[in-house]
């Protein structure tokens, strides 16, 4: 049973307001998957935060113009399900690692704002770090210098102590 008009515009501006906000979009064709397959990529892509939906292309097509992803509109054909992401590298993640393990899911083409990717693109983008490990090693560099710091100050002291713990135990050994 087929979608009555207001049903279709409600989905096309639930999706526009999804591309709208969105960091990326890959398409991927799920041609003869099983329904236990999909549901599980659905449970992983709402973990990480990626918005998954299988549309139709006429509604898809309408959903991306006039958005920077427009240009993906050509390669709308066939089966296709649309991963939709704030975080690029989080979409990208997902569908790659399920297309790796399904032969029959195949990553057609992604986007990111006024650039379409190729499907060897999509997967050079999936192997790049999440933003939340890029922050941690940009943490932990910033951190680096300040805690070497700390440690030499804390040599000084150290040293100190040591030396007179050293003097100490040599004037036990003398008057022994």
């Amino acid at each position: 049973m087929g979608l009555n008009l207001d049903e279709k515009r409600a989905l096309v501006a639930e999706v526009s307001a999804k591309v709208a906000q969105a960091g990326a979009m890959v398409l991927a064709e799920y041609r003869s998957l099983e329904v236990v397959e999909i549901t599980r990529l659905r449970a992983k892509a709402r973990q990480s935060g990626v918005y998954l939906r299988v549309l139709k292309n006429t509604l898809a097509r309408r959903a991306v113009s006039e958005t920077p992803f427009a240009g993906l509109a050509e390669h709308m054909r066939g089966p296709l399900v649309y991963g939709i992401s704030t975080d690029p590298v989080a979409v990208a993640k997902v569908l790659q690692e399920f297309a790796r393990t399904n032969d029959k899911f195949v990553i057609k083409a992604g986007a990111l704002p006024n650039q379409v990717m190729s499907s060897k693109e999509v997967g050079a983008l999936a192997s790049m770090p999440s933003r939340e490990e890029l922050l941690a090693r940009l943490m932990g560099t910033m951190q680096a210098p300040i805690a070497k710091f700390a440690q030499t100050l804390n040599e000084v002291p150290g040293k100190f102590v040591r030396t007179l713990a050293a003097v100490q135990e040599a004037k036990e050994k003398a008057t022994a």
